[in-house]
């Protein structure tokens, strides 16, 4: 399951010495700078076994470099798929969507079944008894439900938590960072850049 790889750069592989394979057979020269000929066969099979062995062990670091960057891309990618339960919330979540820097007021995430959208505009409010009045807003949907935003006082969120469980409303746990969403972003973009550089 390779990532998808331009053809340029397979091309770019298959090359030695800057020249397509068939044409460096059928045009083969030794080279006598590198290998003089006057030197005894050993000495020239051991410089022959040592550059193979570098080139061995470059091929490897690389293999490891790319297995890496591959495995920490799907893992990033696999974040964001999935349902609002589970998968990133970067590319969904705006800082307009929080009340920060707030001292006594939080923003929380619910993923809301979407058979229960009624049930949480008509309850929400009453979960707890400092919960915002209209502070609800729909921010994702996928197809199983909606992910919602409710602003609370900070010291009612385990209570809130409870009830929210209660009525099959599930609290994602997640605080808004700008840094954090940023930092994951780049991360992505990065891995995917790199990715298709090996």
């Amino acid at each position: 399951d390779a990532l998808p790889i331009s053809q340029d750069k397979i091309q770019e592989n298959l090359l030695a010495n800057g020249v397509d394979l068939v044409t460096y057979l059928t045009r083969f020269e030794w080279d006598m700078a590198k290998y003089p000929i006057k030197q005894p066969l050993k000495t020239i099979a051991e410089s022959l076994a040592k550059q193979m062995s570098q080139i061995d062990g470059d091929l490897k670091t690389r293999a490891l470099t790319y297995n890496s960057i591959k495995g920490n891309l799907q893992s990033l990618e696999r974040k964001t798929v999935g349902n609002l339960l589970t998968r990133t919330l970067t590319d969904i979540v705006n800082k307009e969507d929080f009340v920060l820097d707030s001292e006594y007021l939080v923003t929380l995430l619910v993923v809301i079944p979407k058979n229960s959208y009624t049930a949480w505009q008509k309850t929400y409010e009453s979960l707890s008894d400092m919960v915002v009045p209209r502070s609800t807003k729909l921010l994702a949907e996928d197809s199983e439900g909606g992910l919602f935003t409710v602003t609370l006082f900070r010291k009612v969120i385990e209570e809130f938590k409870g009830k929210a469980r209660e009525n099959k409303f599930t609290v994602r746990e997640f605080y808004f960072n700008e840094k954090e969403l940023t930092s994951e972003k780049e991360e992505l973009t990065r891995l995917t850049a790199r990715s298709e550089e090996h």
